[in-house]
């Protein structure tokens, strides 16, 4: 268990995962969250304390009350670990999982690069009123590579 309580996996009911937006197209059912978001949250990526951590910060949303936890390894410019831990929806699970992902053996400038859009569109998109999860996890990783200059 993390400082701020989050458990190692993240914790939601079938009324998170299985909501739906009312207006689908053509009679069809269309779920709220993308294949790609549900496929994140559903099998987390990275998720856990990084002991000896270059760099670890903790992000909160006041507005929603998501926290996100990231921390980051690093060797000669590059990013060789991440790890993170998150507390709120399911889009904040989604991005922290992805963005561990995308940031494993990137260049600290090409970690730098990675964009809220950039989320958004590999997770297949996001609710309207989920945006704020990438933003999240943007900024959770501006704040950690401010850690590695």
């Amino acid at each position: 268990m993390s400082k701020f309580g989050a458990t190692d996996a993240p914790i939601a009911g079938p009324r998170d995962i299985c909501k739906l937006q009312p207006a689908a197209p053509e009679g069809k059912i269309q779920l709220m969250y993308s294949r790609q978001v549900l496929e994140h949250f559903q099998s987390t990526q990275n998720v856990g304390d990084l002991e000896d951590a270059d760099a670890s910060v903790r992000q909160d949303n006041p507005a929603c009350g998501d926290i996100l936890q990231l921390a980051l390894k690093a060797k000669d410019g590059r990013i060789t670990v991440a790890r993170f831990r998150a507390r709120g929806c399911v889009c904040a699970i989604a991005c922290g999982s992805l963005l561990t992902e995308l940031v494993v053996n990137k260049t600290l400038a090409e970690a730098r690069a990675l964009r809220r859009e950039d989320l958004v569109q590999l997770l297949g998109g996001l609710p309207p009123a989920s945006g704020h999860a990438a933003v999240l996890a943007i900024d959770a990783l501006t704040a950690a590579l401010k850690q590695l200059k």
